[in-house]
């Protein structure tokens, strides 16, 4: 089954916004391309295994060497559950992909390149390739033109593996920046909360984990703790004592995952200021909590070693 395909692409740099960006797609060129869709896994699908995702220079370390984005003969899309992200999409070697907050879906647009392509490989396939789709809705994937190949998109959002990801499973790209995140089949975040309300917390802040109940130990009036209106954007500090060493920006409404690493959080916007926030050591909203009434904190005065995620709310009235 042949599918033709069209499309444009605008690249800037990482981050967006180069007055230099140029379209670097043809779309008749594009148009006149085919690539082969089947269901199920290249191996079911008897495709070559010492090529596509699973060829020697496509895991993504491999890649970040790499002069220009490997093309590949094929590409796999499989549903997956990979730790706690459940659904995510792996590709056919295992290796989980990912999404940039600062692309765009409409049209299809990565703002992903140079350094920032290094560190993300965009996943690509030959405009003769074939794609295997296990578990993904034919419908939810695109393409986009990308040098001399087509880089894959779900849900319109161009898709990426991560350099740092150095054996099937691993999900070291996630939360990266408060803008990277695994991609769910249709093209969502991974590992993202709903959004609906958070447990009963203690508004005071008294600095007393909770049991991951969301309750908060002491004897001060409970309140419960609604997701933003709007998003918020808080600055990870490994160093807690250097306001200016930010390692990492958390952003969203209700319940986002954050990388493990960091020993302090503050604001990254004025309007933050003053509204509250929970910290999790496990992700999703899961294990030990805290709330930090004023959304700022170092960790350890809370008693959590490391947070893994985060609630950012507003108490509710």
């Amino acid at each position: 089954m042949a599918a033709a395909l069209s499309g444009a692409l605008l690249l800037t740099a990482c981050g967006g916004g180069n007055d230099k960006s140029s379209a670097a797609s043809d779309a008749a060129a594009a148009a006149s391309s085919e690539l082969t869709f089947k269901d199920g896994t290249a191996k079911q699908n008897n495709a070559d295994l010492s090529a596509g995702d699973l060829a020697s220079n496509a895991t993504p370390v491999n890649q970040s060497k790499a002069a220009s984005p490997v093309i590949r003969k094929w590409v796999q899309l499989s549903s997956s559950e990979v730790g706690d992200l459940n659904p995510v999409v792996a590709n056919g070697a295992g290796f989980v992909l990912y999404r940039f907050d600062k692309d765009k879906p409409n049209p299809s647009t990565s703002n992903c390149v140079g350094d920032c392509e290094k560190t993300w490989p965009p996943l690509v396939v030959a405009a003769n390739g074939k794609v295997f789709i296990d578990g993904i809705k034919k419908s939810s994937v695109g393409f986009i033109k990308r040098g001399k190949g087509f880089q894959v998109t779900l849900g319109g959002w161009p898709i990426y593996l991560f350099s740092k990801d150095e054996a099937p499973g691993d999900t070291n790209g996630q939360g990266v920046g408060g803008t990277w995140f695994g991609v769910t089949p249709d093209g969502g975040k991974a590992g993202q909360d709903s959004g609906g309300s958070e447990p009963e917390v203690d508004p005071a802040g008294s600095g007393q984990a909770g049991d991951g109940s969301g309750q908060q130990s002491g004897d001060q009036t409970k309140k419960e703790l609604d997701p933003r209106t709007e998003e918020g954007r808080y600055k990870i500090f490994e160093d807690a004592d250097d306001s200016e060493g930010a390692t990492g920006v958390v952003a969203g409404k209700g319940c986002v995952n954050t990388p493990s690493f960091g020993t302090s959080i503050g604001q990254d916007d004025a309007a933050d200021n003053g509204q509250p926030i929970k910290i999790w050591s496990g992700s999703n909203c899961t294990g030990k909590s805290a709330v930090l009434t004023n959304g700022s904190g170092k960790f350890a005065d809370f008693g959590i070693d490391k947070v893994n995620s985060i609630f950012i709310g507003q108490f509710a009235k």
